[in-house]
């Protein structure tokens, strides 16, 4: 933690940067008290040795639950990290959890799903007082977070259910959760949460609707792919509206053009991830025919980071620490602008702790290219949303 923030209260944060797995797992646990601690989240970055962390985890917690998956970046307490692993203990004063794992991801069996979930819960006693909610860690690449997300807020009703999609440092080969040891691909982790602090929860982007749209005439909504905008080859029609070279396309003119899709009064991003071979679109959420796509405008990134992490609870407080799921895609941005070191002033100063995603949940929805998190304050009064 830098000099001048004050470390959380309420989660105790340990990092390790080395190269091996474990040695990195035994740094980072040589800083927590698991004597206290009653889980465990840890959100590993690609180049660690995956099943011998597994192993060193499982080995090192001394039967303590871990939780977590694999990453596209990390945010640690010094903001955006590529290489480091992040291993969070959260307090048995303060927390209880309860997991599901749900797999296979794909395909998604909806009724099954939300039929485990619901039993999932009502299974998981609540505590007089305490305040419940969910979070989610789902295969980035099974392409079902779309569903899944929509499935999960109707299985769960008032409880609100944030989350993120593993990633693996945009290598888009294959994405982890772990649950106790095991690491599974094609697979989502649910997690119940149930704690006496206050929370809120979090959800913004950057960017501003234009007046160019687009039409989806040809997609293939399985594999999140389309082939056509507007009767044309989806990639160069993609092109002629953002004034780019089709040659010049790839993830970081995506995560500065991005296209939204208006829901009820709102807009999120539907992040294009690649263009494949004859001039297709390859996106990390759910698309079809017929469905309109607007071009985003970014606003001012530090700006709105500020604004939007700047959350209080009824008495003015500000937050313990957030829990927070920011989408890979930003960073590519901020990294294209320079702004790394001011963005990670902005995250630390905040204690924004948790991972780059290959996407985020939040409401009911998968988006893209959003930061979404979970602030959570001092014991007492509901925190203002």
């Amino acid at each position: 933690m830098p000099r001048d923030i004050v470390a959380p209260r309420y989660v105790t944060v340990a990092v390790s940067r080395k190269a091996a797995a474990e040695d990195a797992v035994a740094e980072a646990l040589r800083g927590l008290d698991l004597s206290e601690t009653c889980f465990l989240f840890a959100f590993v970055p690609g180049r660690l040795d995956l099943p011998r962390l597994a192993t060193a985890l499982e080995t090192g917690a001394g039967g303590l639950p871990v939780f977590g998956c694999t990453t596209a970046g990390t945010i640690t307490p010094e903001g955006y990290e590529t290489e480091a692993l992040l291993i969070l203990a959260f307090p048995r004063d303060h927390f209880r959890c309860a997991s599901l794992l749900i797999s296979p991801l794909k395909p998604l069996q909806m009724k099954p799903i939300a039929s485990a979930v619901r039993g999932h819960a009502q299974a998981f006693r609540r505590t007089p007082g305490w305040n419940r909610l969910a979070l989610i860690f789902a295969d980035g690449l099974a392409k079902q977070e779309d569903m899944l997300a929509a499935t999960l807020e109707a299985a769960l009703g008032e409880v609100p259910v944030f989350g993120g999609s593993a990633g693996d440092e945009l290598a888009f080969r294959e994405t982890f959760v772990l649950q106790d040891g095991q690491l599974h691909s094609n697979a989502a982790l649910l997690l119940l949460l149930e704690t006496d602090l206050e929370f809120a929860g979090l959800g913004f982007d950057h960017f501003l609707p234009t007046d160019t749209q687009v039409v989806v005439t040809h997609a293939l909504p399985e594999d999140r792919l389309v082939l056509e905008l507007n009767g044309a080859p989806a990639a160069l029609e993609y092109a002629r509206i953002t004034g780019v070279d089709p040659d010049a396309l790839g993830p970081r003119v995506f995560a500065e053009n991005p296209m939204l899709v208006r829901q009820n009064m709102n807009y999120h991003v539907r992040a294009i991830h690649d263009a494949p071979g004859a001039h297709a679109l390859s996106f990390l959420g759910a698309i079809d025919d017929g469905l309109i796509l607007t071009l985003g405008r970014g606003k001012e990134i530090l700006e709105t980071l500020d604004s939007g992490l700047g959350v209080t609870d009824a008495r003015g407080n500000v937050p313990d620490f957030v829990l927070g799921f920011d989408c890979v895609l930003r960073k590519l941005e901020i990294q294209k602008k320079g702004l790394v070191a001011q963005v990670s002033e902005i995250l630390s100063r905040h204690r924004v702790l948790g991972f780059n995603t290959y996407g985020e949940q939040h409401c009911g929805v998968h988006v893209n290219q959003t930061f979404v998190g979970v602030a959570f304050f001092e014991p007492g009064r509901r925190a203002l949303e």
